[in-house]
């Protein structure tokens, strides 16, 4: 299931650990940035790729909220909406993404463009309120501001 680069890289990334359960985490985010999430088959591809119980997989993959369990959008927006950010207005963020992309919280554009994630914290607070957009990080965020930087991402 895995490709041939993506095993490559697996075994790249294994031979800088002592084991290759320490391997786990990155190998992981290689198989969900080639799949765009973590499909059953793509955890039971680890699993083997990494020679490790596919059980051990699943839990490590379900434990961490980086890991995406449904297939999601070409871009994921990953809004922060905890107490920084939700006092300098990300829940007037949420609605604006709501009102005019018709994103909900883990739902997707009808174009497939964007998916939204609520996040508890992306660790930001400085410039709140911020965001991550696929590995971008963005703060100081106004509706304004969110409108011409999604319009970058097609």
């Amino acid at each position: 299931m895995l490709s041939e680069t993506v095993l490559k890289e697996i075994e790249e990334i294994k031979a800088k650990y002592p084991s290759a359960r320490s391997a786990l985490l990155p190998a992981l985010y290689v198989a969900q940035r080639e799949f765009g999430w973590q499909s059953e088959k793509a955890m039971q591809a680890v699993a083997q790729a990494l020679n490790l119980p596919e059980a051990e997989v699943r839990g490590t993959a379900t434990f961490y909220s980086m890991y995406k369990h449904k297939p999601m959008g070409r871009h994921l927006i990953q809004l922060c909406t905890n107490v920084s950010c939700m006092i300098l207005g990300a829940e007037r963020l949420v609605d604006f993404l709501k009102n005019r992309y018709g994103l909900t919280q883990n739902g997707t554009t009808a174009d497939g463009r964007f998916s939204l994630v609520i996040m508890e914290c992306i660790g930001g607070c400085d410039m709140a309120p911020a965001m991550l957009l696929n590995t971008d990080f963005y703060g100081d965020l106004t509706e304004e501001k969110i409108g011409e930087i999604l319009g970058g991402y097609k």
